[in-house]
């Protein structure tokens, strides 16, 4: 079942955001449907299983104790997008 939601967003992300939908050919509220579907899964277990690959590269890098790589992802993943 569909409910309506009501958003306060700063006016040119809004506008960003509506441009980008369109050139994906996807309305706005099915990408934050969706982005919000992606936030909130539960993942099955909470370890994955590593590729060779990363497992070769695990312990390779060292982040400074106050990185925050969820703020650091979207603020890349924001960039990218808009």
């Amino acid at each position: 079942m569909n409910t309506k939601l009501t958003l306060t967003i700063e006016q040119t992300v809004i506008e960003k955001a509506k441009k980008y939908a369109k050139g994906k050919e996807r309305s706005l509220s099915s990408l934050i449907e969706n982005y919000l579907k992606a936030l909130t899964k539960e993942s099955d277990s909470n370890e994955m299983e590593l590729t060779p690959i990363v497992k070769s590269l695990k312990g390779s890098f060292t982040a400074p104790k106050n990185f925050d790589y969820k703020k650091e992802l979207t603020n890349r993943l924001s960039e990218k997008n808009l």
